[in-house]
């Protein structure tokens, strides 16, 4: 499938246009792409994303489309490069990364040189993976602390039975989920929610932990017992 999306080359029109490749990383496709053009309903749905996603990524020139009537389609080119920010998304690169990945493509000459800019860009996500894990692990450390010593005034270590910190079912459920490495996306896909929901759902999740991001909410959840790693 993914040959036959390279040979088929074709114009959308967008607010800003996307940069021309020769080369493209190679991606897995979602299996369920209709033949041709792809419209915008069937692109949302094998990526997992919402329109309002697609027509943010062809504000930022990553994608472009073109239009059948009023209908908004994507030709093979920007399913192949949607297959690639996909990936991208997936590994929590920031859309300007994304951008620069995109840009630095243009200049692959063949195959092997458009994976190997790839697997640049996934190396260096992989190391900023490495120090967030690091500093994860020092957070970890610092709550761990915190719950074993208490203060001077003998207050008793956080629980998640305290009101402040009671969960719905539907957040225990969306904490265990992120607790696994789940994505926003991600999460949304497997809750069978909209990103914009999972995403109102994870920052009630933080701020009943009374964390300042996800990765320290994580962090007390286990500590607290709320969930199991």
């Amino acid at each position: 499938m993914a040959d036959r999306y390279k040979q088929t080359l074709s114009t959308g029109v967008s607010a800003q246009a996307p940069p021309a490749h020769r080369f493209l990383p190679t991606a897995a496709l979602p299996p369920d792409l209709p033949h041709g053009k792809v419209p915008i309903a069937d692109m949302a749905n094998a990526f997992g994303v919402t329109h309002r996603t697609l027509h943010f990524y062809e504000e930022k020139g990553l994608i472009a489309s073109s239009r059948i009537g009023l209908m908004r389609v994507y030709n093979s080119t920007d399913v192949m490069r949607m297959a690639v920010i996909n990936v991208c998304r997936e590994a929590g690169m920031a859309v300007a990364v994304i951008q620069e990945l995109m840009n630095d493509l243009c200049s692959a000459t063949s195959q092997e040189a458009a994976d190997a800019v790839f697997r640049s860009a996934l190396t260096s996500r992989k190391r900023e993976l490495c120090a967030e894990m690091s500093t994860l692990h020092r957070q970890l450390q610092q709550v761990s602390e915190l719950l074993e010593n208490g203060n001077d005034k003998g207050d008793l270590p956080l629980n998640d039975n305290q009101s402040e910190h009671a969960l719905t079912d539907h957040e225990r459920r969306c904490l265990i989920l992120m607790a696994e490495g789940l994505s926003t996306h991600r999460l949304a896909r497997a809750l069978g929610l909209k990103e914009d929901e999972a995403k109102s759902i994870e920052t009630a999740i933080i701020a009943k932990l009374q964390a300042h991001n996800r990765f320290q909410a994580i962090a007390k959840a286990v500590l607290l017992g709320i969930v199991q790693v």
